[in-house]
């Protein structure tokens, strides 16, 4: 076969996520080659990203290449792709799961029982907080992982609040000072796993190919189930909600809810099921009756 294009951010994160798959496919006998490309959520640093806009923040420039035939896929972290794709694209393979929780790394030790000003960039975690650890005071920190982490260490924050995902690819395990229960920080959906898009021009050959090499069969239910929920709530960057799937034996287990942005009021259901979409469907049913559907409404008037 022809070799492979892999589109890809420029990050030392993405970079790493874009190897390991070129090492799969190259594996399975496929010769690659790596295109570097930088996304809007890349170049706007000074403005969270749930003002910048939800749809495609880190995803829309590698889409232009994927319909334009520079690139036959793009590797993106299974978190940050829109819970609806733009018509002709669609996700062909999910690499299999990580360790899904949300982490604190820190120079020194931290307790959450006292006053901490911890960074992130999420509406998720920082709802979380308020919810759980009202006294822990959260910041606005944008950038990759390099740039967050020097940010901590000149002074703007405790701690940063980050995917363990992340964390562990990067190697900096030994900065890891407390690991958040998925209980109550349940993820963002699709964290720890890695989605590749590609786009209809793309031949069947290759997609076939491709997902021979790269598809985790049991990550892409979960997520599948995940991203269903997400997609029936019409959630984006800026919308806190979540989800997590798990299997138990042969059934799926389906944990997810929302959560409201100042924290007062926290919705969680859980569903067992056999067919992914549709118990990711039933999941965001439940949360909307239960609801949800008015704090959506006031999270949407508050953005």
């Amino acid at each position: 076969m022809e070799t492979i294009r892999i589109g890809t951010r420029k990050s030392k994160l993405a970079l790493w996520q874009a190897e390991n798959v070129a090492d799969q496919l190259q594996q399975a006998g496929y010769p690659t080659e790596l295109v570097l490309k930088e996304t809007k959520g890349d170049k706007v640093l000074d403005v969270s990203i749930a003002k910048i806009g939800s749809k495609g923040v880190f995803t829309e420039e590698l889409e232009e290449q994927l319909a334009s035939g520079a690139v036959d896929i793009a590797v993106h972290s299974a978190k940050d792709m829109q819970s609806r794709l733009p018509s002709g694209f669609e996700i062909i393979a999910f690499g299999a799961r990580e360790k899904i929780n949300d982490v604190i790394v820190s120079e020194k030790p931290i307790d959450l029982s006292k006053n901490l000003v911890l960074g992130t960039s999420s509406t998720r975690r920082v709802a979380l907080f308020r919810h759980f650890y009202p006294n822990v005071e959260t910041v606005d920190v944008r950038g990759n992982l390099q740039t967050r982490l020097e940010k901590m260490k000149s002074g703007l924050c405790d701690g940063l609040v980050l995917a363990y995902a992340g964390v562990h690819r990067m190697g900096y395990d030994p900065m890891i000072r407390y690991e958040l229960a998925s209980d109550e920080f349940i993820p963002a959906v699709g964290q720890g796993s890695i989605a590749i898009e590609a786009h209809d021009s793309l031949s069947q050959e290759k997609k076939d190919a491709i997902r021979s090499a790269l598809n985790h069969p049991s990550t892409e239910s979960r997520l599948l189930a995940e991203r269903a929920y997400l997609a029936r709530l019409e959630g984006g960057c800026s919308i806190p909600v979540f989800a997590l799937a798990n299997w138990a034996g042969d059934q799926l287990v389906i944990s997810g809810g929302i959560v409201s942005l100042d924290g007062t009021q926290r919705i969680v259901k859980t569903l067992r099921g056999n067919e992914p979409i549709s118990l990711g469907n039933e999941l965001a049913e439940e949360i909307l009756k239960a609801g949800g559907d008015k704090i959506l409404a006031e999270i949407r008037n508050q953005l």
